[in-house]
């Protein structure tokens, strides 16, 4: 009967009846993971951006420079805490805190495997659950945000407010892009608890095409792709990694919205933006991957791949390897311009996301039509987009006009520049004529000597 329950997947049912010592078992582990995961994933992230570059990367301090990072944790601590003069002390104070406790608080609805037995108590791998999981971590990510905004803020200078300012048009930009990936999972799982949307992945969806049944993938990542590249194009813009990393921007800002803190302050801004992309890459797990299922070869020869404590193997494995595509894309692409960055979010992410989901309302909306209707609705959608892109207005190219046309456009009084023939006359002002000017000789004097 034990062995029946570890198989199980939770449901909201089976939340809110542990102990109290167990429920604060989950908030802690939940807690270590995402401090374990910051440790390790600074120097994951150092680790591969080394190999990335043909260089060792940290590898000085314990096995393979594990420690390395614990080592810069403690060298923080003890630098000296600099308070600005001109800062607001209270929210200088708690920014940096605000960060880092809403990217862990999102932990808590992120299911890490199936129902197991904790020292004779049947509960699931997870802190806990409700039916509106998924907007619990929107609502953590939109407000890890405050923590940046109010960091700039309270600096009192220009260049973390700045950055601040940065940091809040970018959410705004890429959170209504994420939030209509999400929509596509909610309209296929039917549900919009974490655990359930997990469960709706177990099976292959049964899809009815011209009346012949088949089975798809289990995975959103696969039976919905455009929503899962747009949701994690979007994560990428949400946790302010390279290459949208622009409240920070170095090159620009000097450090954005950090540049005015330091010791443990500075060391929270950077955990919370580790335990963001940990987290961020745990949701896409959840929602696009199957969760803390096994992967289709393993589960083909291993009936027991996803019960007891193994599923938890299969969820981890599953967000490194987010985490590498994360290290990936900042040891790869050039940092975008701002509005390059925002012109992506509007104008591209945007549309396509509201294309792709009136199509799948549409492909779920004729399901129950029989074969002729769905005949007809079909070609009628082909030839809507057929005569779209053959009529749509094409850009004429504009023609470049040549140096001298840009010269002669120039406004009255602008600088002046040479002539194209790059020959200069005479100035009007000079008085004798430089080129038939002879040179002036000078005759050595009787105390001059070579040197």
């Amino acid at each position: 009967m034990n062995a029946v329950y570890l198989a199980q997947d939770p449901t909201l049912a089976d939340f809110g009846r542990d102990p109290w010592w167990l429920v604060l078992i989950k908030i802690v582990f939940a807690f270590a993971f995402g401090l374990l995961a910051t440790l390790l994933g600074v120097w994951f992230e150092r680790r591969v951006v080394g190999y990335m570059q043909v260089r060792p990367g940290p590898n000085q301090i314990g096995p393979f420079g594990l420690l390395q990072t614990l080592a810069d944790g403690l060298k923080m601590a003890f630098k000296e805490d600099i308070l600005p003069k001109a800062a607001d002390k209270v929210v200088y104070f708690f920014a940096p805190a605000v960060s880092v406790i809403c990217a862990v608080t999102a932990l808590s609805v992120i299911p890490f495997g199936p129902m197991v037995s904790i020292f004779g108590h049947r509960t699931p791998l997870q802190v806990t659950d409700v039916s509106v999981a998924v907007l619990v971590v929107l609502a953590c990510s939109s407000m890890a945000v405050y923590g940046i905004v109010l960091g700039g803020w309270a600096s009192g200078s220009t260049y973390p407010l700045l950055g601040g300012l940065r940091s809040s048009a970018q959410m705004i930009s890429y959170e209504v892009a994420l939030g209509l990936s999400i929509v596509a999972v909610f309209m296929t799982a039917g549900t919009m608890s974490t655990s359930g949307i997990v469960a709706a992945q177990a099976n292959g969806t049964q899809l009815n095409v011209f009346g012949q049944e088949f089975s798809a993938p289990g995975w959103y990542a696969i039976l919905l792709m455009p929503s899962f590249i747009i949701f994690f194009i979007a994560t990428v813009g949400e946790t302010n990694r390279a290459p949208f990393d622009l409240p920070e921007a170095e090159s620009e800002l000097v450090a954005g919205f950090m540049t005015e803190y330091s010791s443990l302050k500075f060391a929270l801004f950077m955990l919370s933006e580790y335990v963001a992309m940990v987290t961020m890459s745990a949701f896409t797990v959840t929602l696009f991957l199957g969760g803390w299922r096994a992967p289709a070869p393993i589960t083909t020869f291993w009936a027991g791949a996803n019960s007891g404590w193994w599923p938890m193997l299969w969820f981890f494995a599953k967000v490194v390897m987010l985490v590498f595509v994360f290290v990936w894309l900042r040891g790869t692409l050039p940092r975008l311009r701002y509005d390059q960055f925002m012109r992506l979010g509007w104008k591209v992410l945007l549309p396509i996301n509201l294309v792709w989901i009136l199509v799948l309302a549409w492909l779920r909306s004729i399901e129950d039509w029989d074969t002729r209707g769905r005949l007809t609705g079909v070609g009628v959608l082909a030839g809507v987009l057929l005569l779209a892109v053959l009529l749509w207005p094409s850009r004429k190219p504009v023609r470049k006009p040549s140096l001298q046309e840009q010269v002669d456009s120039r406004p009255h009084g602008s600088f002046p520049v040479p002539p194209m023939d790059l020959q200069v006359p005479p100035s009007p002002r000079t008085k004798r004529v430089v080129a038939e000017r002879e040179p002036a000789n000078i005759g050595a004097g009787p105390d001059s000597k070579e040197v």
